[in-house]
């Protein structure tokens, strides 16, 4: 018998009492702020603020990647700072997979939180690092499953966390789970980020080769001064929007295959096999999209993020619609234009700081197209187009056979923690 089979023997033999989560934690939401109230720099008199983008999703840690400085002038409660034994949330986002996403505060922190966070803080009745593997178990995940499909808003809110019920063991119990938990949590986190860092020196090596041989300022190829045009979007095509005027009824058993935002922004070549349906009425107008064209997100939660690339490199007879979160680029004249290359150059580092930088907002920065469209891009010969796609696409591809196994590997590991942690935090409910 182990000894956490041991305490439940002799502290819970008949079952676990089960509690609301108002009965043993609070919840505090963070700081609301404008625009004008941020800071620039640290030497300035301002809070720093930790944003949903400073928890890293699946691996429950903080990063300090990309903090927000505030002015002092916005009101900050006592309640609002981090300490220790605070669990750090994002309560609010357009994405759900991190909505509920957290975070432990190991000690008191000279920090403050956004109003799309929440601190999860804990009374007498259980050890905060207890609540955070509930907070980061099936319990949790399960709950807000059910509730944020009956909303239309991702959003944690009072209501949502008064009705979710989870098992609260004995203090011995939840320290001994504890001490189980974390540490093989310690060992995840090792293994996966060496997996990481194997993955990344891959994508590092795909990169390099990427910008390399689409940087054609003072570039001489083989011997000779690649012949490049150098051309604003403006003068080679015009923009066009996604669907329009569409509800989310539209959305549901439609008759036509629309492109979403996802595709878009994860394939630099588009992929068309897709099962997302629109309903598009006999004579509606709406634009669809050709072979050739470019396809790009048009906002994000990070400008870094804004106007990702695909495009259709290959003919199809079937009518393609595009999300309305998205817009097209159409060339006037494909002659010159091999698709396959475009690909690759709208996803290379030197068009992809232009693109971003005609992005503007606050906490969704939005693709301005009047600037896109002032963006200079270089247009080599066809054949040299032709050359570099060829080149590209073999080493993309082995790169991806390369890092095949590499996230493969990682969601095996996490899932066998997650099963474990789950099966841990499984009691008989007393009462029962």
């Amino acid at each position: 018998m182990s000894k956490l089979e041991e305490l439940i023997e002799q502290y819970c033999p008949d079952g676990v009492e089960w509690k609301k989560y108002y009965d043993v934690c609070d919840l505090i939401r963070g700081i609301t702020y404008n625009k004008n109230q941020e800071a620039k720099t640290e030497k300035e008199d301002a809070y720093k603020v930790l944003r949903a983008n400073n928890i890293t999703l699946y691996l429950n840690t903080l990063n300090f990647d990309d903090v927000k400085l505030v002015s002092k002038d916005v009101v900050v409660k006592p309640e609002q700072h981090l300490y220790a034994g605070d669990i750090l949330m994002c309560a609010g986002s357009g994405s759900k997979e991190h909505v509920g996403k957290v975070a432990y505060i190991f000690q008191n922190m000279d920090y403050t939180f956004g109003g799309f966070m929440a601190v999860v803080r804990c009374k007498e009745d259980v050890i905060p690092r207890y609540m955070f593997h509930i907070l980061a178990s099936h319990y949790f995940a399960s709950h807000l499953e059910t509730q944020i499909n009956s909303s239309t808003i991702n959003n944690i809110n009072r209501q949502v966390m008064q009705s979710f019920v989870f098992p609260v063991p004995p203090l011995p119990v939840q320290e001994e789970i504890v001490r189980i938990l974390d540490a093989f949590t310690e060992l995840q986190a090792e293994l996966q980020a060496e997996l990481q860092a194997e993955l990344q020196k891959r994508k590092q090596q795909y990169s390099y080769y990427l910008d390399n041989l689409l940087n054609f300022k003072n570039i001489n190829r083989g011997g000779y001064q690649a012949e490049v045009r150098w051309m604003k979007m403006s003068d080679i095509g015009t923009f066009y929007s996604g669907l329009s005027g569409k509800t989310k009824e539209d959305f549901q058993n439609g008759n036509a295959k629309f492109i979403s935002y996802v595709n878009i922004f994860n394939n630099p070549s588009l992929i068309t096999n897709v099962d997302d349906r629109v309903k598009i009425l006999e004579g509606e107008r709406q634009n669809t999209i050709q072979y050739g064209d470019l396809l790009f997100t048009g906002s994000s939660e990070t400008p870094d993020e804004c106007g990702m690339c695909s495009v259709l490199t290959h003919h199809t007879e079937e009518k393609l619609y595009l999300n309305s979160f998205c817009f097209g680029f159409r060339f006037n004249d494909l002659s010159g234009i091999n698709p396959e290359f475009m690909k690759f150059l709208f996803r290379s580092s030197v068009i992809r700081k232009l693109i971003c930088k005609t992005a503007n907002g606050v906490t969704r920065f939005n693709i301005s197209k009047k600037e896109f469209a002032k963006i200079v891009i270089p247009i080599p010969s066809l054949a040299e187009q032709d050359h570099i796609a060829s080149v590209l696409d073999k080493f993309y591809f082995l790169v991806g056979d390369l890092t095949i196994g590499l996230p493969a590997e990682i969601e095996k590991r996490r899932q066998q923690y997650e099963y474990y942690r789950d099966k841990l935090l499984t009691f008989k409910r007393k009462g029962a």
